[in-house]
């Protein structure tokens, strides 16, 4: 049956209860991934600020925060990259809950940190947790399920990160109201954020207990066609010239997503943390600022995060409709037009109440395409080594785009008064954006077809 055919009727009718249980299992490790990377994203100036003993607006905290941001992309770079390959070999579920547990005892390990350094290597050894998740859990969905409903859950999937995101930002809510009234000190609210990063340890447990391997990773262990060695599968993808071509489409795609978002889209927050502390001195000097920018932040967050639901819905739309070249061409344009103007003009909460939900309808739609289309471009014994190096050769170019966007900031337009490093260093970033759109250009079209066995 066509995807067109499948089209015709609802893409749920026919998906088992086993099937719901793979998914909320999968997706949930994927949320929860998403929470801990937002949480470290919301209380990182916070936390350093404090291990520091320096201000929040101080450059060396916004620097160092720049290079922690790198440590952890490293991390989980290296974890994707290793973890995918492993999955392949041991098995997918096995390497998923491993996965979670690194990530969340790293993570609640952070909340108990005294020192800027001992900082970064958690968020490290966090990383490497957070690595493994996404291309495990790409390719258990796509493996799960077929046709419209696989497109329709790998897309489902990203829009559970924005529900991750969201998350964060109404614990940071929550957390930040305990600390105004007086329950816990202000300047413990990054441990308390880090501590709930600990709750996946229970996803982990649960997975363990009920979820089996996919049909296609049995079938080929039973018929001994698993990688050779623990990083085999290596040798298989790079082996097939198809696959090779693929490899390198795919990590294109995803080095101008992710770059997009973890090296531009991801010091939104410090824009926003300078821009609006101007904004509320200028009103009401003896105000209190730092409650009224937290607040603004969380808005305009969880607006940024609405806006990227509704980018990944358009996206898996147009994907499914007209095909994943043109979406992709589509949500990277947008991505390069609308984060350059958000960076320029950015001056105010009011601003960043419309803006923010643009830039992330922009940068986020082209996640979706990422669980749609990498591991269509796979067979069955490559397909998390695949998607896990293509998504995680971005963390590592994002890593280097972070450390270039704090040379940016505090050498080449270190002499602009704040907020302008940022912005210039962000705007001249989005050049990134370009290495997406070409790659989307050469990008071989997939709608209507099923995996390769």
């Amino acid at each position: 049956m066509t995807e067109e055919q499948m089209n015709a009727s609802p893409w749920w009718r026919g998906i088992s209860g086993y099937q719901w249980l793979v998914f909320a299992i999968a997706g949930g490790a994927w949320l929860f991934d998403n929470l801990d990377q937002r949480i470290f994203s919301l209380a990182r100036i916070s936390a350093l600020s404090n291990l520091m003993d320096l201000p929040s607006t101080d450059v060396s905290v916004q620097a160092y925060g720049k290079i922690v941001t790198a440590i952890f992309l490293v991390g989980w770079g290296v974890g994707g990259l290793t973890i995918g390959a492993l999955g392949d070999k041991f098995g997918r579920v096995r390497l998923l809950n491993i996965s979670i547990l690194i990530y969340a005892l790293g993570t609640g390990a952070t909340a108990l940190t005294h020192t800027a350094e001992h900082f970064a290597i958690l968020r490290a050894i966090t990383g490497f947790g957070i690595g493994g998740v996404f291309g495990l859990a790409v390719a258990i969905i796509a493996e799960t399920f077929s046709g419209t409903a696989r497109v329709a859950l790998l897309a489902g999937l990203q829009v559970l990160s924005t529900v991750g995101n969201l998350s964060a930002a109404v614990v940071k809510m929550g957390v930040d109201g305990l600390a105004a009234n007086g329950s816990i000190a202000t300047d413990s609210v990054w441990r308390w954020l880090f501590a709930i990063g600990t709750l996946p340890i229970v996803l982990a447990a649960i997975s363990a207990l009920f979820i089996k391997e996919s049909d296609a990773w049995l079938k080929l262990k039973a018929n001994g066609q698993l990688p050779a060695g623990w990083l085999g599968s290596y040798k298989t993808l790079l082996g097939d010239r198809e696959e090779r071509r693929n490899l390198i489409i795919g990590s294109m795609l995803a080095m101008g997503g992710v770059v997009g978002l973890w090296a531009i889209g991801e010091y939104a927050v410090d824009l926003q943390d300078a821009a609006f502390t101007a904004h509320f001195v200028a009103l009401d000097p003896d105000g209190p600022i730092k409650a009224q920018v937290a607040s603004a932040k969380n808005w305009a967050y969880l607006l940024q995060m609405l806006g990227g639901m509704c980018g990944m819905i358009a996206f898996t739309w147009v994907a499914n409709r007209y095909g994943r070249r043109p979406a992709f061409l589509i949500g990277f344009a947008s991505a390069l037009v609308v984060t350059l103007f958000v960076y320029a003009n950015l001056d105010s909460p009011a601003d960043a109440y419309w803006m923010m939900p643009l830039m992330g309808a922009a940068q986020l739609s082209v996640f979706a395409g990422f669980s749609i289309y990498l591991p269509e471009l796979f067979g069955a014994r490559s397909r998390g080594t695949g998607v896990s190096f293509c998504y995680n050769l971005g963390r590592f170019a994002a890593a280097g785009g972070s450390f270039v966007s704090a040379a940016l900031t505090t050498q080449v337009f270190s002499g602009y008064p704040s907020p302008l490093p940022l912005r210039y260093s962000a705007m001249v970033m989005c050049s990134v954006f370009l290495l997406g759109l070409a790659a989307a250009w050469f990008a071989p079209e997939t709608r209507g077809k099923e995996l390769a066995d």
